[in-house]
């Protein structure tokens, strides 16, 4: 009975220490890889007429640069008013910038540092838009394309992604210039022409500022945003995109013989088809508490209810419950790994014929540390000797590296994000894709995001239906950029 008493009195003495180890480490736990943004001394606030700019954002809306996925049926001219317009609307900041057109209707402009020794800055926006869903017109409470500013925003596809941030960063160069501002350190906007279908523009950008030997100290480019409502911490919190997944579709494709569908073989091309698609779909990537998935955690943790402090703290003992927790939505699963979503399916053009080729389509978004050739050998692993044949529809596009937290870059656009928001700022990653990925060869680091306040209902409205810019995001944006380009290049 003593040995029995010893061994629980270990056990618990065991637990206790446990406890006390998770207890002190909740306490005491701090980010682990974050600069203190709190030291950086933002420029102040200047003025910037909200009403006009939510006019000019308007005016944009309204030119149609619309991205088709056959580029055939894009308007051209609809970017040639844009560049017009941009001329006209901000005089001041075409006094100071010079321009540059690439690959056709990209724009690249260069406001020069006094000091070339300091590394530029990159801030980015999109032209294009996406096309509004046939139909769906009358469900807009504004008309698409009409720039209306009403009920308290611009309304408009585009008005958000991504003229939103390419008229805030006019409004703001424009302002500034016009007070006689001058950047230490050279400025750059790049404004790509394709973002939503083939981001041709921003890689021919970035192949025009790599032969000019730029290396930018940071790219800011839309991405990520302030989350007022978190699911985390209820509350808001501003997420900066550090990286975003990779890119690719496979296509699986099963033959045979084909024939009339009155005599059937045992086994067809579209059930073989079938089976290598459950396959591949039962056996994806595996999650993992990891990467910008974890330095989201770790930043908000210290914001976050005790419980969840208490998990992130301790993740050597806590990290299977909260792969499991953040895993158990699909948004929060996208965050820790590579996703695979079966898209498209071909196969006979007719109901009563066998078909010689089934294909189906998958959808990968790679996650950092995970790469396209492992995402192919997870496939043929699954298939085994099914006979299918597997395919890239086109070269894969890798996950980006993941940026600094520890930077100058960093610390800049962190300070100007958690002073726009007053919320906590926290690294992320981007689960879609966005021009700036082109840009990451001429830049130390690469940041996404735009400093507008949504909830987590209305992100949907991107890409949707009644897409619009709140005034008071837009007076968020225009003055986000203001001081990040006064900070960064003073």
């Amino acid at each position: 009975m003593a040995r029995v008493g010893n061994i629980v009195l270990g056990v618990v003495g065991v637990v206790a220490i446990g406890a006390a180890i998770v207890a002190v480490r909740t306490a005491t736990f701090k980010p682990p890889t974050q600069a203190n943004a709190d030291a950086v001394r933002l420029a102040p606030s200047i003025p910037i007429d909200n009403a006009r700019a939510a006019e000019h954002l308007g005016e944009a809306v309204r030119i149609q640069t619309v991205s088709h996925q056959d580029p055939a049926e894009d308007q051209p001219a609809q970017w040639e008013a844009l560049h017009q317009w941009l001329q006209a609307t901000y005089p001041a900041a075409h006094r100071v910038m010079t321009r540059t057109i690439v690959a056709e209707r990209t724009l690249v402009y260069e406001w020069p540092g006094a000091d070339p020794s300091l590394a530029p800055i990159i801030l980015m926006a999109h032209q294009d838009v996406v096309p509004v869903a046939d139909g769906t017109e009358k469900d807009w409470r504004h008309p698409p394309f009409s720039g209306q500013v009403a009920d308290g925003a611009v309304w408009g596809r585009g008005s958000i992604d991504d003229k939103g941030s390419l008229v805030s960063i006019f409004e703001a160069v424009d302002a500034l210039a016009a007070r006689g501002f001058r950047p230490r350190r050279t400025v750059y906007i790049v404004s790509g022409q394709d973002e939503e279908t083939l981001g041709r523009g921003a890689r021919a950008a970035a192949a025009w500022l790599a032969a000019r030997g730029v290396m930018a100290e940071f790219t800011l480019d839309e991405g990520l945003l302030v989350i007022g409502d978190y699911p985390v911490t209820h509350g808001p919190v501003a997420l900066i995109g550090v990286a975003e997944k990779g890119y690719a579709t496979l296509k699986v494709t099963a033959r045979s013989a084909g024939g009339h569908s009155s005599i059937p073989p045992k086994e067809t091309g579209v059930i073989t088809l079938a089976k290598a698609l459950v396959a591949i779909a039962a056996h994806p990537d595996p999650m993992r508490y990891q990467g910008p998935a974890a330095q989201m955690m770790e930043a908000i943790a210290p914001h976050a209810p005790t419980l969840v402090r208490a998990a992130v703290a301790n993740a050597w003992l806590f990290r299977p419950l909260l792969t499991q927790v953040i895993g158990s939505t699909p948004a929060g699963a996208a965050v820790l790994h590579t996703t695979t979503a079966p898209t498209m399916l071909q196969g006979s053009p007719k109901e009563n014929v066998l078909p010689q080729a089934a294909s189906g389509w998958i959808n990968y978004r790679i996650a950092p540390g995970d790469s396209s050739v492992q995402v192919m050998a997870r496939a043929r692993q699954a298939v085994g000797s099914l006979p299918v044949e597997l395919a890239w529809t086109r070269p894969p596009m890798e996950p980006t590296p993941v940026s600094s937290t520890r930077s100058e870059g960093w610390t800049l656009v962190a300070a100007a994000a958690a002073a726009s928001s007053h919320a906590p700022v926290a690294p992320a990653l981007v689960v879609a894709g966005t021009d700036s990925r082109a840009l990451q060869p001429v830049s130390k680091d690469v940041y996404r995001f735009q400093p507008l306040v949504l909830s987590v209902n209305d992100t949907e409205m991107i890409h949707g239906t009644n897409e619009h810019m709140t005034l008071a995001n837009l007076a968020l944006m225009t003055d986000f950029y203001a001081r990040l380009i006064a900070t960064a290049a003073r």
